[in-house]
């Protein structure tokens, strides 16, 4: 059983296990350090500086996230200098940074626009030069804006440490440091599997989905389109959550109506896809094991996974399946029976649009 250490954060005592850091600490009592570059056991580098504490008996400030309790530890969390220590943290960051707030895919869900917002922060006291933009949408799914990054590295610890992929780090030093891939590349000629957990870690706008909505409105409003849609299994169990619904709750008929009033002419569930992938998929097999084709076949259903498998371990593609996803094969068997049935339409006019939600 690990010791217990006792100690005093802004008035309330406290005793908790050896080891824990001034910043889980305070929580465990429900008091809130800012932080930005923090990501729980993921990023925990005290680099932003936004967590920073007094400690008596210490000279300067220290990061919470990284200090460590010990007993009889004094710590103050919310003081004049501390604040304004994290006022012109604020105001440094921002003063480089692409302030497009309004315009930005962030606005209103932004833990540095909040961070400013909560401190106060109106005005920009030490305008700096701004970050060149460096704006990556080569990639089917991932746009990069360099301009909008804070260099909190929470992207980089996330692709290194938890999707061991390692896609991006810091590269340059000083003003020049930067989030970069090897050689500067785009996304798209890296190992990214477009996984999109660097989006879910980035705090502001430098990492988001590449949207295809306007796209999409487009093909519904053209009436000489015949517009499809066809959902994977994971949506009509996740969309319900979005809604206020418990957690997996199955709303499949609510999503169809919703699909159909939106305008689309058709709405078909991928499982009808995964059908005919595994017939593909056993067919395939058999004729591996009956003219002595390449053995085991390793197959699966994500782009990603499989680009995974083209980048780091090119001595595997002869194991890979050729048979593509459900997704692409349910497509293409729409375009081609509804190209039928609707008279003979070019098939360029049937539109499909496959829901990638469970990528």
């Amino acid at each position: 059983m690990s010791e217990k250490v006792k100690l005093t954060i802004d008035g309330k005592k406290i005793e908790t296990e050896q080891g824990t850091t001034v910043l889980q600490a305070a929580k465990q009592i429900g008091i809130d350090i800012p932080t930005l570059c923090f990501l729980k056991e993921i990023n925990e580098a005290g680099d932003c500086r936004m967590c920073i504490v007094e400690i008596e008996g210490r000279r300067g400030f220290v990061p919470a996230c990284i200090t460590r309790v010990e007993e009889g530890m004094i710590v103050r969390t919310d003081t004049p200098e501390l604040n304004d220590s994290r006022r012109i943290m604020l105001d440094l960051i921002l003063s480089t940074h692409n302030r497009d707030c309004l315009t930005c895919v962030r606005n209103g869900n932004c833990e540095l626009q909040t961070l400013a917002d909560k401190f106060g922060v109106t005005g920009i006291e030490y305008e700096g030069q701004k970050i060149e933009s460096n704006l990556d949408e080569i990639s089917p799914s991932i746009v990069r804006d360099n301009s909008k990054c804070i260099m909190c590295k929470r992207c980089v610890a996330t692709c290194k440490n938890i999707q061991k992929v390692g896609a991006i780090d810091v590269a340059g030093r000083g003003f020049h440091s930067r989030i970069a891939t090897e050689n500067d590349e785009s996304l798209n000629n890296v190992n990214c599997t477009f996984c999109g957990q660097c989006i879910t870690a980035c705090p502001v706008g430098a990492l988001k989905e590449k949207d295809e909505t306007a796209k999409v409105w487009r093909k519904i409003r053209d009436k000489d389109a015949f517009v499809v849609v066809q959902t994977a299994p994971a949506v009509r169990a996740g969309l319900g959550e979005e809604f206020g619904y418990p957690i997996g709750t199955s709303v499949t008929g609510k999503m169809v109506t919703a699909l159909k009033r939106i305008g689309f002419d058709k709405v078909f569930d991928t499982n009808t896809g995964a059908d005919l992938t595994i017939i593909e998929e056993a067919n395939e097999l058999i004729d591996r094991l009956t003219e002595g084709g390449t053995l085991p076949m390793i197959t699966s259903c994500s782009p990603g996974w499989i680009k995974y498998i083209e980048m780091n371990y090119p001595e595997l593609l002869d194991h890979l399946s050729s048979c593509k996803s459900p997704h692409e094969m349910f497509r293409k068997h729409t375009k081609i029976i509804l190209c039928k049935k609707n008279g003979n339409r070019s098939d360029k006019n049937v539109c499909s649009f496959s829901n990638a939600m469970h990528r």
